[in-house]
């Protein structure tokens, strides 16, 4: 985990809630430039080399060790790209600005799409009957039933876990690129030029340095981060204990502690995901650096009243059971048995 920089203050006499709650937080708000650079750099130079030593590596267990690594930096440095596009680091600077739009372009998160659908998350998450942009469909009970069979499983197929464990196809190639493109062709050019790159480039590897390393240095490293941001985003927002609300009962800070969890993680999966774990704590206030968001979590003691999920076989499962909003019982459930 990376190193804080710790806030002492007194702790408050009464429970904070809504507008107070928010602006406790804004003290972690404050970026601390050097770190934000620190941490940037580094982690570009380790994805750099992770997917150098790849091609010099003669053995295929070693290039396989190596091709799980780079995937795993590829999930840390979307983590840092999108504390950037949330204006929480190393806001203004140009040449920060390259490194990061030049990277999502690679990773197939054109900067266009990934702002605009990212920010309506942010505004809208949990509310129900709002458009499904920048998150998983949510459905109540009732809309379930009303759909169509194809609609029933168009929606299910969104959700269903080898939907998510191919996110690489799904979620970033087609859903990012090629939908938003195809959507608005002008406000979305980029996301073919990031199409165009990626295959050129997976292209130019075969020719000139063989199908393997095209094998390990892109597509597993690349279905591996895409696998891990996919389940990410998607437990962090359906998980048991989470609450979905109307649009007139929605509020921002209450969505932010009701329907965004605090993901357990070991220290290296935590360093690896750049602390998006904490992620009630990021819905709350996103322009807080992801290396503050522990600290920020220690020192208000509201944030630590929060539902957990965990990488665990057995909390994993349980957050694919959910398929639909009961508003009747206030929880997810599935969809087994609802026609009866």
């Amino acid at each position: 985990m990376e190193a804080q920089e710790t806030i002492i203050h007194d702790a408050p006499a009464e429970t904070l809630a809504g507008r107070e709650l928010i602006l406790a937080t804004k003290p972690y708000a404050r970026e601390i430039r050097r770190k934000s650079w620190w941490y940037m750099l580094t982690t570009l130079a380790a994805l750099i080399c992770s997917a150098t030593v790849i091609h010099l590596l003669p053995w295929l267990p070693a290039k396989a060790v190596f091709s799980v690594l780079t995937g795993l930096l590829m999930v840390r440095m979307f983590a840092i790209y999108h504390d950037h596009q949330h204006h929480a680091i190393l806001h203004r600077s140009a040449t920060a600005n390259i490194i990061m739009v030049a990277y999502g372009m690679l990773v197939l998160v054109p900067t266009s799409i990934w702002k605009r659908s990212h920010d309506y998350h942010h505004n809208h998450n949990s509310k129900l009957f709002s458009a499904s942009i920048g998150s998983y469909p949510i459905a109540t009970v009732s809309k379930y039933l009303s759909m169509t069979p194809g609609e029933r499983r168009f929606y299910l197929f969104t959700r269903h876990p080898l939907t998510i464990l191919c996110g690489y196809l799904f979620m970033f190639i087609f859903g990012m690129c090629l939908s938003s493109f195809l959507s608005s062709p002008r406000k979305h050019f980029d996301s073919l030029v990031a199409l165009v790159v990626h295959f050129t480039l997976s292209a130019a590897v075969v020719v000139t340095l063989g199908w393997q390393a095209w094998l390990f240095g892109m597509l597993v490293p690349f279905f591996i981060a895409s696998a891990i941001g996919a389940y990410l985003f998607y437990a962090q927002h359906n998980f048991p204990g989470v609450t979905f609300r109307c649009n007139a009962e929605w509020k921002y800070e209450v969505s932010a502690m009701e329907s965004s969890s605090y993901m357990v993680m070991s220290p290296f999966m935590r360093w690896m995901t750049a602390n998006i774990g904490y992620h009630h704590i990021h819905h709350l206030n996103s322009r807080i650096p992801f290396y503050r968001l522990p600290e920020a979590m220690q020192g208000i003691r509201e944030l630590q009243q929060v539902k957990t999920t965990s990488l665990s076989i057995r909390d994993i499962i349980a957050c694919f059971r959910l398929k639909v909003w009961d508003p009747e019982s206030n929880r997810m459930t599935g969809v087994r048995g609802l026609r009866q």
